[in-house]
């Protein structure tokens, strides 16, 4: 079998949600059926890490895809033509986007269908191609894989997709992620908090991330409390807001607030796993991938009580409603007054993060691929 595969989110340091799941799931694929031949397909020169087996050759397609009208000449005129001369029995699509030129079976890999329901948070340009191309690749794909059983429903819902049609698998957590020793905490926070305690906010600096709300419970418990802990915000300030920007600097506390940018892969399962709670409020999510991180690494987790996140966090955390800041305050107040809490939330989430694995998930994959 020879299968192409959109690998245009594999870019090195920059490995957020869907890189992410690219990474993980194909390199746990590649490896463990080297009788198949793969083709990544990049839009820019790429890592060799990536290359993770000899039955996997690399491609550079230009140009770099990061505007509507570059996806469309990339998807459109480009691939197709790559694609016949290397004539895949299968393409895999791991963000979704497919070709509507080519009679080839594609698999579409769609995480979420956000810009559905809040089309404002997007630039112009990119909602109208989201929700213009999104319906057609949802019918052209020979079959959607999607992360969580919220998004399937979603998916079938708004677009009117037959549930047979639809696979899910959901994400897994790598082995790099692991309770830290309390030794390694103290390192840690002697790095990024001045010692001090801290909680954590990991993903993309994006409106759907509920960042304004987070920063706005974070100053009310602070100002109920008193409590020296930090809030380290992980993550690149790639969609950064007015609104967020003006949250901010009328925050009381903001000198409290810490920025850390993108963390290497190294790094970001020891800064994460040192934390007191994972503050997750997102306002809308296909699956929520810190949130099973911070389980494996033994943190308690607070997160929205909306789409995927109760699914995917199950008992395991505190769920509140992203909206509202008091409750987001008093999650983080319980979590960092009550020990028998959190000992409880740790113990609750390490046992479902077993459920999260990248080997089950490439396992699902490649059932599909050979159907």
């Amino acid at each position: 079998m020879r299968v192409a595969v959109n690998t245009r989110l594999l870019i090195e340091n920059e490995l957020e949600g869907i890189g992410r799941f690219s990474y993980e799931i194909l390199k746990e694929l590649c490896n463990k059926n080297p009788n198949i031949e793969f083709d990544f397909i990049f839009d820019r020169p790429f890592s060799k890490k990536f290359l993770f087996n000899k039955n996997i050759t690399g491609h550079i397609l230009s140009p770099q895809t990061r505007h509507p009208f570059l996806w469309y000449y990339w998807f459109e005129i480009k691939l197709p033509k790559l694609l016949k001369q290397i004539k895949p029995d299968v393409f895999l699509s791991l963000d979704g986007f497919i070709s509507t030129s080519i009679n080839l079976k594609q698999i579409s890999v769609i995480h979420d269908i956000n810009f559905e329901h809040y089309p404002q948070n997007l630039p112009f340009f990119h909602r109208k191609f989201y929700q213009f191309f999104f319906p057609k690749y949802s019918k052209k794909a020979k079959t959607i894989i999607t992360v969580s059983n919220y998004s399937k429903e979603d998916i079938i819902k708004t677009y009117g997709i037959q549930k047979e049609k639809i696979h899910v698998i959901y994400n897994g957590v790598g082995n790099s992620f692991f309770p830290m020793n309390e030794q390694e905490k103290i390192e840690i926070k002697k790095i990024f908090s001045s010692g001090l305690d801290y909680f954590i906010f990991i993903g993309s600096i994006h409106k759907r991330k509920n960042i304004s709300n987070l920063l706005k419970g974070f100053d009310l418990y602070k100002e109920k409390t008193k409590s020296k802990t930090k809030l380290l915000i992980v993550g690149k300030k790639r969609w950064w807001s007015k609104e967020m920007n003006k949250t901010y600097h009328e925050n009381n506390f903001k000198n409290d607030i810490l920025f850390t940018g993108y963390l290497q892969e190294k790094m970001l399962p020891k800064v994460l796993g040192s934390a007191k709670g994972l503050c997750f409020p997102s306002l809308f999510e296909g699956f929520g991938l810190p949130i099973v991180e911070a389980m494996k690494c033994g943190v308690p987790v607070i997160t929205s009580n909306t789409t995927s996140m109760p699914e995917i966090c199950g008992e395991s955390g505190i769920k509140v409603n992203p909206n509202n800041v008091n409750e987001i305050s008093n999650a983080i107040k319980k979590i960092d007054e009550d020990p028998k809490l959190r000992e409880k939330l740790i113990k609750l989430g390490l046992k479902r993060a077993k459920i999260f694995n990248w080997q089950i998930a490439s396992e699902k994959l490649l059932e599909i691929l050979k159907n």
